[in-house]
């Protein structure tokens, strides 16, 4: 069953790299919200970009399309490494990625960007260590290198004629 699974994968991959990249950049609204509404408002005692409640709600809708990119990358990532393409160093590039992406869980179910952002404007009930407010703001930094890597490797499957 598993064999049949990565034959439909590999048939299916210029369509399934471009959407696992696509989804990953829909990130890119919400990384640019925490840098400039979060992490400035810290490190600069004023926030930069401040949406208003509606888009705020927006952006925490779209960030929750970081679960199917999760799992879609993570997918991804173990179809290169069944791949390996002869070279030790593209397994584990894929390991490495598998556990940037999979971090993600921790920052996601953990402490959230209502808590981090509870943490920063004195608002939360329950103060937890400046230290483990900005650890999970680096873990969702950590799904950079993995956005680049899918975009650029979503291109060459579209370039390609075969895909993988």
């Amino acid at each position: 069953m598993l064999k049949k699974f990565w034959q439909w994968y590999d048939r299916n991959y210029k369509v399934i790299a471009p959407i696992t990249a696509i989804l990953f950049l829909l990130q890119i609204v919400h990384l640019y919200w925490m840098t400039t509404n979060v992490v400035f408002l810290r490190a600069f005692d004023h926030s930069f970009w401040n949406p208003g409640a509606f888009w705020n709600t927006v952006i925490a809708l779209i960030d929750y399309t970081e679960i199917p990119a999760i799992i879609s990358a993570s997918i991804f990532y173990i179809h290169q490494y069944t791949l390996g393409q002869g070279a030790q160093s593209a397994k584990w590039r894929s390991i490495l990625f598998l556990f940037l992406i999979n971090s993600q869980w921790l920052h996601l179910f953990w402490i959230t960007d209502e808590i981090i952002y509870a943490q920063f404007t004195g608002t939360a009930a329950i103060m937890i260590p400046a230290w483990l407010s900005w650890f999970a703001i680096v873990i969702d930094y950590l799904e950079l290198p993995v956005m680049y890597d899918t975009i650029k490797k979503a291109i060459v499957a579209l370039r390609t004629k075969r895909g993988v």
